[in-house]
């Protein structure tokens, strides 16, 4: 049977170090910076899928490691939404997501000593409309800065959201049932070289 002794994630994300831990991983983080630039026909599915193979490699050192990488994006219409540079643009994501449906989509990949599963997860959420004054407030805490789409479901955006279809821990930038799944399937595989 493959035994991987140590679940490594490659994100600094500490949103998705909580989601692991309250799942139960036992894990370590081990992070390195990869380039993360969407191609100019890129579609946003293969962009995720590729930044979280691409991180799940720069972190990979030896095979007794199981390494998730994982990247997410906020999608509206044509547009990907990543983190805001600064709080002009946090501003303006909030105003086009007001009153909107949008996707969070998040890829991932588990890398162990056989080969790699990348795979990709799609929620819609459901934004409430929001004037001017809320969205001052709310990038006034900071807290859009370093998230995708300029929000924190789990956080003072909460209030923001109408509903979603699909999973909640996706929009939190980690499909647990989706890693559990392909973790599970990885521990049992046969590893040819033991």
């Amino acid at each position: 049977m493959y035994h991987a002794e140590v679940l490594v994630l490659a994100s600094q994300s500490p949103r998705r170090s909580e989601l692991l831990r309250t799942a139960g991983f036992d894990f370590i983080v081990r992070s390195r910076p990869v380039e993360e630039v969407l191609g100019k026909s890129e579609n946003p599915g293969d962009y995720v899928r590729r930044l979280a193979r691409a991180k799940a490699d720069a972190s990979w050192e030896r095979d007794t490691e199981i390494v998730l990488g994982a990247d997410t994006v906020v999608v509206l219409g044509r547009s990907v939404l990543e983190k805001p540079s600064d709080a002009a643009g946090a501003r303006a994501m909030l105003q086009s997501l007001s009153g909107q449906t949008h996707k969070v989509i998040t890829g991932i990949c588990l890398r162990h000593a056989t080969g790699a599963i990348v795979d990709v997860e799609s929620t819609q959420v459901h934004f409430v409309e929001l004037d001017r004054g809320e969205i001052d407030d709310y990038v006034a805490t900071g807290e859009p800065m370093d998230k995708a789409g300029a929000y924190a479901i789990q956080g003072l955006a909460s209030k923001f959201i109408g509903r979603i279809e699909g999973d909640y821990f996706n929009v939190m930038g980690l499909p647990l049932a989706l890693v559990y799944k392909h973790w599970k399937a990885i521990k049992k595989h046969p590893d040819p070289a033991r």
